[in-house]
């Protein structure tokens, strides 16, 4: 049993869950109705990829903010690459964001093989270390993000133009450090991939819902196991969107 304690531990844990949500929704479902399911993968091995040379190149570590700003510019470039490809190769594109994103992981395994703290370093990145996130930590991602979405309210538009694409790399950025590769994939594709055959206005805060509710049991059965907390919200992501699939359903077949 959790006492008291434990559970305080789960709250800036939560916090960061419910922050990676508040954008990672919008932008899943974006990204599902483009059918370009692998973009966020490679965006988030692209970041990935500049956070390894900030904290592994000794000359850049130096410079001010490097874990920041290099990460990003990374992250960028690829968006603002991959959204030339998708105007020139649209019909193959989905194959280059895939070939993007194995370059780019190979790229960082080659640089980290001879780190002595390598792996760990590369299992931080891919699976994150949401529970040791501190409220510092959250300060920088809750302003870009709040600025993001008020950007979004105010030019909805965007997120059909190629505006989408830095946009898009800026909030992956940023949450690759908070939570990892891994729970970046899904922050951003099962919650949207549990609403996409919705077609009314409360699809989104269904969308919301499930994915709080992934991030909180992810969180409590990590604690209760002692399990990699990463890995067990990835796991009740996707149960959670099975479940609200299948009852939707059910419920659709019951109504028509």
């Amino acid at each position: 049993m959790m006492d008291f304690d434990m559970l305080l531990l789960l709250v800036p844990a939560l916090i960061t869950g419910i922050l990676v949500l508040s954008t990672h929704v919008l932008f899943g479902r974006q990204v599902l109705k483009r059918g370009i399911i692998f973009i966020d993968l490679a965006i988030a091995q692209i970041a990935a990829l500049g956070a390894i040379f900030a904290r592994t190149q000794h000359d850049l570590t130096m410079l001010p903010f490097v874990q920041v700003w290099l990460p990003a510019v990374c992250a960028v470039v690829g968006a603002l690459l991959i959204a030339q490809l998708a105007k020139y190769f649209a019909d193959e594109l989905e194959a280059m964001i895939g070939s993007l994103y194995v370059l780019a992981a190979v790229f960082g395994m080659l640089i980290l093989a001879k780190d002595a703290h390598g792996a760990e370093l590369l299992k931080q990145l891919m699976s994150g270390q949401i529970l040791w996130v501190s409220w510092e930590q959250l300060l920088l991602p809750s302003i870009v993000y709040g600025v993001i979405l008020l950007t979004l309210i105010m030019r909805p538009s965007l997120m059909h133009g190629r505006g989408f694409y830095l946009l898009f790399a800026l909030v992956i950025t940023l949450s690759v450090e908070l939570v990892g590769v891994y729970l970046v994939f899904s922050s951003l594709i099962l919650p949207a991939l549990a609403v996409n055959k919705m077609m009314n206005l409360s699809a989104i805060w269904w969308a919301y819902g499930v994915g709080m509710m992934g991030y909180l049991l992810g969180l409590l059965l990590s604690m209760t196991f002692d399990l990699p907390s990463g890995a067990m919200i990835v796991v009740c992501l996707s149960m959670v969107t099975i479940a609200f699939r299948v009852l939707s359903a059910k419920k659709s077949l019951k109504n028509s």
